[in-house]
């Protein structure tokens, strides 16, 4: 027979709810087991509703109660409520217990509320290495990496989880370059990575296109003897489609067994060949996903509608977009954007403004980019006008916002508007800053930026551009045609 513990694992916590409930004067244990249970469930708040009711029925929580419920108001990233439960603490004479203040460190740092949290970090007499990982973990997910990189350089010791929490916060602050830097960092010590440092690494490769990079984290695991789990597959096909190998994308995907797969790894899949243009193989994808019996979720739909946007698949956009209603799901910006999109690429740039006319929430930089992109391709220049001027008022500090609408009056021939509008950023003080890209040879990374000299092979790379221009200009030549003029410096 199992144990009243072992049920909250293997059954339904909510069984194990109704078994607690039928019991008479169940000790302490019996609620926290529950309460541990709800707090790792897809309803955290549980935790927090029979954590009340077990204090109106009398009974005492213990130092064991506190982490349990510490960790379900995290999950729950709700500031008010972090507050009260450490209020509760306080009261009950719990808060000097060294696992419950680092269970406050985390949950405070769940809540996005890194001053509480780094005054129980502060206040603790002694520091498990737990403690400076919750520490770091909090930083890194408010997004304060300068401070995160100072508790990681403070830290009596290192582990796997102090670099993983330093990586993944250079990752989801969107500087992938420093990610892969720490990662090189954390090789060179000989600290081995684990499941969620590789994910994070995938994830900064996926983002540069650092294709030679991503597959070195393949041959990583290989020599490592990691096992490929489906989190990793999954970030291995989103690095492989990010960077354009479709291929090797489709080998990672068919050499994971269907029946184990989960949802993530066909959105993955989807969604790669929907980026590329393979809309009628991510369809098929679809198709074969729910004969399988994967039930779709709502980045699934995201992939589909980006496939048809990019197919000029309207109808099917359409299907989709309304299928996410019919199966109980609420179309997100992301979803919205997708049908405009779809609708711009088409050419229907009027249903495109109408649909945003009629969305139930207001319309983003990126819906209005796309239908002032759908306006000036298809020659709906008056409509081009009207966006471009929405989106200077939704983003007045974006110069790309200004630049956008400067051109649509350079159509127009309207040069007195395409200055004023030029002048206008100029007043408020808004800089169009130069376009930049990443070139990977041989598995290092090259920052590119308009007009800079500061590579140590420009003169070089200078060189090698004009002799193709020349190259490009003879061929012009040789077909009669006036030759063109470039400045590569200006490229």
């Amino acid at each position: 027979m199992l144990s009243f513990s072992a049920l909250s694992y293997l059954a339904d916590i909510d069984y194990s709810c109704k078994v607690l409930s039928h019991l008479s004067n169940p000790r302490i244990f019996y609620w926290n087991t529950v309460i541990r249970g709800y707090s790792k469930s897809k309803n955290p708040n549980k935790s927090i509703s029979l954590f009340v009711k077990m204090l109106r029925a009398g009974v005492s929580p213990d130092h064991l109660t506190y982490p349990f419920l510490a960790k379900a108001s995290g999950r729950l990233a709700k500031r008010e409520l972090a507050v009260a439960v450490h209020a509760q603490i306080a009261k009950t004479g719990y808060e000097s217990d060294l696992f419950i203040s680092n269970s406050l460190i985390h949950m405070y740092g769940s809540c996005g509320d890194i001053v509480h949290a780094r005054e129980v970090f502060d206040g603790m007499p002694t520091k498990m290495s737990v403690s400076w990982n919750s520490m770091l973990d909090g930083y890194a997910k408010c997004g304060e990496m300068n401070m995160a990189r100072q508790v990681f350089e403070l830290m009596p010791e290192r582990n796997v989880v102090s670099w993983s929490a330093l990586i993944d916060g250079y990752v989801k602050c969107g500087d992938y370059k420093e990610a892969l830097v720490i990662f090189e960092e954390m090789r060179d010590v000989g600290s081995k990575a684990n499941e969620v440092t590789l994910v994070s690494v995938l994830c900064a490769c996926a983002h540069l296109g650092a294709l030679d990079q991503g597959r070195m984290m393949l041959r990583y695991m290989i020599d490592n003897g990691l096992s490929l789990t489906l989190p990793l597959q999954t970030s291995l096909i989103d690095m492989y489609a990010k960077c354009g190998a479709i291929k090797e994308a489709l080998i990672v995907f068919h050499g994971v067994e269907k029946h184990q797969s989960d949802v993530l790894i066909w959105n993955a899949m989807i969604g790669g060949l929907a980026m590329h243009g393979f809309v009628k193989e991510s369809l098929e994808l679809f198709t074969e996903m729910q004969i399988v019996g994967i039930t779709p979720d709502e980045i699934t739909f995201l992939g589909l509608l980006s496939a048809c946007a990019h197919g000029g698949l309207v109808m099917e956009a359409w299907y989709f977009f309304k299928s996410l209603g019919k199966r109980g799901m609420v179309p997100k910006s992301e979803h919205y954007a997708c049908m405009v999109d779809a609708l711009s690429r088409a050419g229907q740039v009027t249903e495109a403004y109408e649909f945003i006319c009629q969305m139930p929430l207001e319309p983003t930089a990126s819906m209005l980019g796309s239908l002032l992109t759908g306006c000036m391709n298809h020659g709906k220049l008056d409509l081009a006008e009207i966006v471009g001027k929405k989106l200077v008022e939704l983003q007045p500090d974006h110069d790309g916002r200004y630049v956008g609408l400067s051109n649509v009056y350079a159509i127009f021939k309207r040069w007195d508007e395409a200055r004023t509008t030029r002048e206008a950023m100029e007043t408020r003080g808004v800089q169009k800053y130069p376009g930049w890209s990443f070139v990977e040879m041989s598995g290092n990374l090259h920052r590119f930026i308009a007009h800079d000299e500061t590579h140590p092979d420009s003169k070089n790379i200078y060189a090698m551009l004009n002799f193709i221009v020349s190259q490009m200009k003879l061929d012009v030549d040789h077909e009669n045609q006036e030759p063109c003029f470039y400045d590569m410096k200006g490229l």
